[in-house]
């Protein structure tokens, strides 16, 4: 049997990811702008109470933050429109940078700007305002929902919005620079109870590492990568833009895996733990399952990165 990249997102079917997340996502993205904009408001002011507490500081905030000194000059209807026009995708000047900033700068931003709504230096939702039935139904949801499934909500709220880029031809993408690689003298080595494949702890311990040139090189040229709930990203290039994009920082704690021999000499192996991410620090942990398919020769051909439903599905390591 030859793989392809199709039927190698089949691996380990019997994995449950968190349907919940892209359903809620899918539910705020039917919101009207101006409720969607009351969202992320009310979402902000339940921080620390039922919503996830997130990190200031954690996105490299001088890159957003002529955008934010901008909007922060504005009177209080121009903020408005701008935040408008933003939940609206309308081309503006500022819609379009935003489309250019990676997913850390983009939450930063909202971040920021709800603190400055808190203090009156940014228009502030209208006193008394009530969130449709709609929406408040989305809030009421996030609530109910485990911390890593807030966590991805909260980042799809706002990924979205500002210019589409697809119509922006050609631009440069706005990034936090890369951090170089941990000293090996500092680096931890990870330990996984029933898997002991040398590529599988190396893809862990090289992310945890900030190591990206080492982690691709334990991809094949055409391998590919899934993050939850997207398309695969296919192509060393690209899955290395990805990595240094929107992996920085990260701390993978595997904890309990299967290897299995697969077709044509390839193996497959699930991998179950946890994630913490630099926004929202060692207090919360994402449950995910990895999904690798290995060739022969022990590369990656495939890795799906999967969001579970629940921490009983960490150990849910059947086929």
């Amino acid at each position: 049997m030859t793989y392809t990249i199709n039927s190698a997102r089949n691996i380990f079917p019997n994995t449950l990811a968190a349907d919940v997340v892209p359903a809620t996502t899918a539910r705020f993205n039917q919101l009207s702008p101006e409720d969607q904009l009351a969202w992320i408001w009310f979402t902000y002011l339940e921080m620390g109470k039922t919503v996830t507490i997130a990190a200031p500081g954690a996105a490299s905030m001088q890159l957003a933050e002529l955008t934010l000194e901008e909007i922060k000059k504005m009177s209080f209807q121009q903020q408005t429109q701008v935040m408008c026009d933003l939940a609206n995708r309308a081309d503006t000047p500022i819609c379009r940078t935003y489309a250019t900033w990676t997913q850390n700068i983009k939450l930063g931003f909202w971040y920021q700007l709800g603190q400055w709504m808190e203090q009156g230096i940014v228009a502030p939702i209208p006193e008394g305002y009530q969130l449709s039935a709609n929406a408040l139904a989305v809030l009421e949801t996030l609530k109910t929902l485990e911390p890593g499934q807030q966590i991805t909500i909260l980042r799809n709220s706002v990924l979205d919005m500002g210019f589409d880029p697809a119509k922006m031809g050609g631009y440069t993408r706005i990034a936090e620079p890369v951090a170089p690689p941990r000293e090996i003298a500092s680096r931890t080595q990870v330990s996984i109870e029933g898997v002991s494949n040398p590529t599988i702890s190396a893809y862990m311990n090289n992310m945890n590492a900030n190591d990206f040139d080492a982690l691709i090189s334990l991809f094949l040229p055409d391998g590919a990568l899934q993050p939850p709930f997207q398309r695969p990203i296919v192509g060393k290039d690209a899955v290395l833009r990805f990595f240094k994009e929107e992996c920085q920082n990260l701390v993978l704690i595997p904890e309990k895996g299967i290897s299995e021999p697969a077709e044509g000499g390839y193996n497959q192996i699930k991998v179950t733990g946890k994630v913490q991410t630099p926004w929202f620090g060692s207090a919360v942990g994402m449950n995910i399952a990895w999904r690798f398919l290995l060739d022969p020769d022990n590369k990656i051909f495939f890795v799906a990165i999967d969001l579970l439903a629940s921490p009983k599905e960490l150990l849910n390591l059947a086929r």
